[in-house]
């Protein structure tokens, strides 16, 4: 299994190539890709340094532009695959069904992954765009369970790459319908589920609260850890009980179930958080391709290590773990 992580700037590339990423993934510094936020992202003279570093360690560079179009910009967005193809990039990660398209008749020998943006969630549909579009490999979403993500690709036509740590975006990945609702912005093009500009933290009788765009996320008791206010990360009060009634304030971690995800034919395990430190990027970087190496080695005798998960603990939302959908009793 490959190992894709983060690069969302040069510093960052550098700290995933030299600990042992197979693969990494960025984007160009303009809307063509979903984590648009400043200081983030690369011009043309970093992306070039970044793909000889890549080159020279045997890595993969991966371009997202894993954004939807606006139509009265198409161009940008056309202009940044033929970018993308200039620099001779390994894969563009795209989302968009025209841009595919783009990219397929303008470019046919650029390889194209298909972003997790474009939910693509069943074998059906996996199928769909490698004949439409020449798709090579999809990035499955975050809702399937580990007996689904088996059988997406028993039957997929190509590659399968899965999220292995990270934030858990469950809202149709990366297109939350209730963020846009109560922010007004499409996480999607706008970058953000939570944008800055809508956070409000409030401190009224010995609590704190969280909202978002004036809606109550959470309260917070004395000296209770309060992570960064998104809606599907929320408490809510459901016929009486007050819990989290979506996701839980937890990163996602697969070192448990590694070799399942071997067995059954995952080609790579993604890293989620362009938008975090190189510090962040090396360190999860390092604990997975020990953990991979070990799993690929033995996968019977493979065990996660008491050190590999504190280390990702650390690193983790409310320093806690989680499997997410791929492990749900009630499925």
């Amino acid at each position: 299994m490959e190992l894709v992580c983060p690069a969302g700037s040069l510093p960052a590339l550098k700290a995933a190539v030299d600990n042992g990423a197979n693969a990494v993934y960025l984007g160009f510094r303009d809307a063509t890709n979903a984590r648009n936020f400043a200081g983030l992202n690369f011009g043309m003279d970093e992306i070039r340094a970044g793909i000889r570093h890549a080159r020279a360690a045997g890595a993969k560079v991966f371009i997202a532009l894993n954004t939807y179009p606006r139509e009265a910009h198409w161009s940008q967005w056309t202009e940044a695959a033929d970018r993308a193809a200039d620099l001779g990039v390994d894969a563009v990660i795209v989302a968009d069904m025209g841009l595919l398209r783009y990219c397929a008749h303008t470019h046919p020998h650029l390889r194209r992954h298909l972003s997790v943006q474009a939910s693509a969630t069943s074998h059906e549909a996996i199928g769909f765009y490698a004949r439409q579009f020449g798709v090579q490999r999809v990035v499955l979403p975050r809702v399937l369970s580990i007996q689904q993500v088996r059988q997406v690709i028993a039957h997929s036509p190509v590659e399968v790459e899965v999220f292995g740590f990270g934030s858990l975006c469950i809202m149709v990945e990366g297109r939350c319908f209730l963020s846009s609702y109560v922010t007004g912005e499409s996480p999607n093009t706008c970058g953000v589920c939570s944008p800055a500009k809508a956070v409000r933290w409030e401190e009224t009788a010995g609590t704190r609260r969280s909202r978002l765009n004036g809606v109550l996320i959470d309260v917070y008791t004395p000296g209770e850890p309060a992570g960064y206010p998104t809606l599907c990360k929320g408490r809510f009060d459901v016929a009486g009980e007050i819990s989290y009634a979506l996701e839980e304030p937890t990163s996602l971690n697969v070192l448990a179930i590694l070799p399942e995800l071997l067995r059954a034919g995952v080609a790579a395990i993604k890293v989620e958080g362009r938008q975090r430190s190189p510090a962040y990027v090396a360190q999860v970087t390092r604990v997975l391709r020990a953990a991979l190496d070990a799993c690929t080695r033995g996968p019977e005798q493979y065990a996660p290590r008491a050190e590999w998960l504190a280390a990702l603990d650390r690193l983790a939302e409310g320093r806690q773990h989680t499997l997410g959908a791929l492990d749900r009793g009630w499925q």
